[in-house]
């Protein structure tokens, strides 16, 4: 699956989600996730920009991989997942390729839907409770995710083509 996003700094979630029911979108998800991030000891997967995660939702658990490309208006990625039925017994087999937890990350997430489009609000928690909370949106296109960002009174500016890493960078960096 490809996917398309972008993120837009400190937001205010009341508004955005009073627009968005406005137009008619549906909330979908409304939880806290647990997100655990991979490497090798050489770091070779965060050195090329990729992603290897753990995501833990309620009683669900998914790993993820992504090919990330960065371009100057959004965050692209070749992104595979898959379902895993125990949370520990794929740490282990991660951990017995070589593997290891580079980065452990709490967050609420909020999201809706609408037309081709959806809209996660995170809040993080823990060691990044610091960082303000913000919209990520993801269209199959960047033409798609200025014109949402725009009914929800952001322009393209606001749309930064950013990593989780380059989000938290910018706030330690403050």
């Amino acid at each position: 699956m490809k996917e398309i996003e972008v993120k837009i700094l400190e937001v205010n979630r009341l508004k955005i989600e009073e627009t968005l029911l406005k137009l008619g979108a549906k909330k979908i998800f409304d939880k806290d996730i647990l997100t655990l991030f991979f490497d090798f000891e050489d770091k070779r997967i965060v050195k090329a920009k990729n992603v290897l995660r753990l995501r833990v939702e309620q009683d669900k658990a998914e790993l993820t991989y992504k090919k990330v490309h960065f371009t100057q208006t959004a965050k692209t990625a070749e992104e595979y997942s898959v379902e895993v039925s125990s949370l520990e017994t794929m740490k282990k087999i991660l951990k017995n390729l070589g593997l290891s937890v580079i980065e452990s990350i709490k967050k609420h997430r909020l999201s809706y839907t609408l037309d081709d489009a959806r809209f996660d609000i995170d809040r993080y928690g823990g060691v990044y409770e610091y960082i303000p909370e913000f919209l990520e949106i993801e269209a199959k296109n960047t033409d798609l995710i200025y014109k949402y960002a725009a009914l929800l009174g952001f322009k393209e500016k606001d749309c930064l083509p950013w990593s989780t890493t380059e989000l938290i960078g910018h706030y330690s960096s403050k």
